[in-house]
């Protein structure tokens, strides 16, 4: 009988950058393309943590052919003395050696603030790289080193002079780590835009040298945040053109707000910290929005705008319509967890709402007539909370009354574990039909909707919740909305909509997708989205039948593509499937619904900012961001001007 032992041999000790090449997703998150941009963000935050402090004017990004990553900066150039306890280059220290850097001597640091992985950020960079070149321009030298996969394979060299200052990384990711290695211009483009908004004066150029054709972007915003809201409300109407901006700086503390209201219903606030996006907001949202509606309320008050007998404006009241940046920089920031994305410094939140409430006031009483609309709106608001409440509670008390029971067209399924269970989104009873006939009973609910359901978009909360639809799924999944919801109470953990391969299957699951990311947007980050793919065609040849998916082929060329493969000899029939009501149940089964077989797409929001622009842009009141819409996507594939 062998017998497991455990002792002093079991232990493994990881040396230098082993640990990163091992286990990658402790440091940079998964290994696919959200990973593999990460890496350029890790050595743009270093040049913009010289910037900050004073140092850095400029920061190019080029691509370079083979998916290469090169980013210069102006900066003092990465120190190239010997490190007094490494007894090495202190610029293979920081990319050798992990939690070394500048930045974590507070006071007497190299930096006051920074973002970044707090000095991880280069050395993980040159862990994951197939090879990584640093160039370093300081005191009229120019300093060379190069890395292979963590490694240093040439040693820091004087190989010339220079007139320039700052420092040119050159690095190739992986691709024995990364599931993809090919950089998405686009991506790329929308974080560094939002770095330069965030740092007034900062130039950011990013250049694509893939291919034949060079694309060049120059970011630089002198007004920094006012151009951040600028650029969040260019899809909406704002109601006001002043816009609020305070920055201050309150010991430790820097505080930068900008808002703006428009006319629309939803609230588009956007917190950072050291330039680090707090997706889930933290203590400086919470002052913030505690300013924020005091401030309001107190000068209803004082200018009898607010009646005696009139209630208080809510927060959420306050904040309908509201665009906002909040940018706050520390020096020791405090997150929630490594992914940083909520701030959890108690300090802050008095900061920035001491700030906030006296800025704030000042701006009401010296545009009065801003002050106005924004409380007149609030109160609209606040009618339209209070409708949406009596409706919320009629559901409620319906429910109580019915003994809790979910919709009447919801085939549920038995399986009471929602980790287990998944619902099926569907469109008409004569695709339900179907659908239902076709499912696992156990495993699978299917909800079928009366065509297409309300534009959330354009309509304020009262209106959503009176309609049918919308009230029947809110009900099947269970979580509610808004202060109501709670993802505890999730009944599926696969929410599933399954619509035509049409137009009108398109516009419908966008509706859906819209009502989600304004309504029930933690089902979407929470990974519980998924979109269906039916087939277009089935074709019988020979004795086989192939079914053709949207996305395998050219759009509109999926025919001619699959017989350019398999040719036309022997065909019997081609059948195209207008609809999943013409899919026998075994059809849909087969090729939509069987978790052996069925192509599913899952729903991710990378992006929060740019999913607002889309949303805005193809279902808000105005036409012109449509039509822009169209001509920048797809002017190529149709002619516009038939």
């Amino acid at each position: 009988m062998i017998k497991n032992v455990y002792d002093e041999h079991n232990i493994e000790v990881l040396e230098g950058l082993e640990p990163v090449r091992l286990r990658p997703g402790m440091y940079i998150g998964p290994t696919d393309s959200k990973g593999l941009h990460h890496l350029v963000y890790e050595i743009v935050d270093n040049a913009v943590d010289e910037a900050l402090a004073g140092h850095c004017s400029e920061i190019r990004v080029c691509i370079l052919p083979g998916d290469v990553i090169r980013v210069a900066d102006n900066g003092r150039g990465i120190p190239v003395g010997i490190h007094p306890t490494k007894g090495i280059p202190a610029v293979e220290v920081v990319f050798t050696v992990l939690h070394a850097g500048g930045k974590f001597g507070g006071e007497n640091s190299g930096y006051k603030v920074s973002g970044g992985l707090h000095g991880v950020g280069a050395s993980v960079v040159n862990a994951l790289s197939e090879y990584l070149h640093v160039q370093i321009h300081t005191g009229g030298n120019l300093h060379e080193m190069r890395f292979e996969r963590g490694e240093t394979v040439n040693d820091l060299a004087m190989t010339g002079k220079t007139d320039i200052q700052g420092s040119i990384i050159t690095f190739k990711p992986d691709d024995t780590i990364f599931e993809e290695t090919i950089y998405d211009y686009k991506i790329l483009s929308k974080r560094l835009q939002e770095i330069a908004f965030l740092t007034k004066g900062l130039k950011i150029v990013l250049r694509d040298e893939r291919g034949g054709e060079h694309i060049e972007q120059v970011f630089q915003y002198d007004g920094g945040l006012r151009q951040f809201v600028e650029y969040i409300n260019e899809d909406k109407e704002a109601v006001h053109d002043k816009i609020f901006y305070v920055e201050q700086d309150r010991g430790n503390i820097a505080v930068e707000i900008a808002l703006q209201y428009n006319d629309g219903f939803m609230e588009n606030t956007y917190t950072f910290a050291n330039n680090i996006h707090t997706i889930e907001g933290g203590t400086h949202l919470v002052g913030f929005r505690a300013a924020l509606t005091k401030s309001i309320n107190d000068y209803g008050r004082k200018f009898n705008i607010l009646k005696d007998n009139d209630p208080n404006l809510a927060g959420e009241d306050v904040r309908e319509g509201l665009a906002c940046v909040i940018s706050v920089k520390l020096t020791e920031p405090k997150f929630e967890s490594q992914t940083k994305i909520k701030l959890t410094n108690t300090e802050v939140r008095s900061v920035v709402e001491s700030t906030m409430n006296e800025f704030f006031t000042y701006f009401l009483e010296e545009n009065p007539g801003i002050g106005k609309i924004v409380i007149e709106k609030s109160q609209m608001a606040q009618r339209a909370r209070d409708a949406a409440k009596k409706a919320r509670e009629l559901v409620r008390r319906k429910n109580v009354l019915d003994g809790g029971r979910l919709p009447g067209k919801l085939a549920d399924c038995s399986e009471k574990d929602p980790a287990k269970s998944e619902i099926y989104i569907v469109e008409g009873n004569s695709a339900g039909g179907s659908a239902k006939g076709a499912r696992n009973p156990k495993t699978q609910a299917v909800l079928p909707l009366r065509g297409k359901i309300l534009n959330v978009e354009k309509s304020r909360l009262d209106k959503i919740l009176m309609n049918e639809e919308i009230k029947n799924l809110i009900t099947a999944f269970g979580t509610g909305i808004h202060e109501d919801f709670d993802i505890n109470k999730l009944r599926y953990h696969k929410i599933i909509l399954m619509t035509d391969a049409d137009v009108d299957g398109s516009h419908i699951t966008t509706l859906l997708l819209t009502f989600l990311f304004r309504f029930m947007p933690q089902l979407i980050t929470g990974g519980f989205i998924y979109i269906a793919q039916p087939p277009l065609f089935k074709i019988e040849k020979g004795k086989e039948v192939h079914y053709i998916y949207p996305g395998e082929a050219r759009q509109g060329h999926e025919l001619d593509d699959f017989f350019a493969k398999v040719g036309r000899e022997g065909v019997k029939a081609i059948q195209r499937y207008k609809g999943l009501g013409e899919m026998n149940a075994d059809q849909l089964w087969d090729t939509t619904m069987d978790p052996e077989k069925r192509i599913l797409k899952k729903v991710e929001l990378s992006d929060a900012l740019e999913a607002d622009t889309i949303f805005t842009q193809l279902m808000g009141e105005k036409v012109e961001p449509r039509k822009k819409f169209i001509y920048e996507n797809y002017a190529n594939v149709v002619n516009l001007d038939v």
